[in-house]
């Protein structure tokens, strides 16, 4: 029987690059990572056998890398050697192989976010300033005492 390439799911993140290979209820499963490469392999349970190989786009961590399984599919945590380095592709070619999709459900482009946390924390102490400026409370010594004592009574 022929192999095939499993339909493969990934997305980058400042430590790790993260793909999934979306077999359900796999079989023999082997996934070697290494510095440059990834080799997947599984079957179904129709026998189909899958096969993968990733050149990936940088060098990674092999050794500070995993993989996880479910009923679904293996998932791979791939450490980047070089954090906080965006990957605009997940290959070292620059051509997209058909199984191959970024993962939009958990893409987040997370270039500059350090920017946009410290515009949001710049905007909240912006919102304390002018809360905290408005002046004095109201003065409260205009209230009546019986009032209120004859309201609690009648209810």
């Amino acid at each position: 029987m022929a192999r095939q390439h499993a339909r493969t799911l990934w997305y980058d993140r400042p430590k790790y690059v993260f793909m999934e290979f979306c077999v359900e209820d796999s079989t023999d499963v082997h996934v070697l990572i290494e510095d440059h490469r990834i080799v997947f392999s599984c079957k179904n349970p129709d026998g189909v056998e899958f096969y993968n190989e990733i050149e990936f786009y940088a060098k990674v961590n092999c050794k500070d890398s995993q993989d996880k399984r479910s009923g679904r599919s293996i998932t791979c945590f791939v450490r980047k050697w070089k954090e906080k380095v965006a990957w605009p592709r997940l290959t070292k070619e620059d051509i997209k192989p058909v199984w191959l999709s970024v993962d939009f459900d958990n893409w987040r482009d997370w270039e500059g976010d350090e920017e946009v946390e410290l515009a949001q924390v710049e905007h909240y102490a912006e919102l304390l300033k002018k809360v905290s400026t408005k002046g004095p409370p109201p003065a409260m010594d205009d209230l009546d005492d019986d009032s209120d004592s004859a309201d609690a009574t009648s209810n």
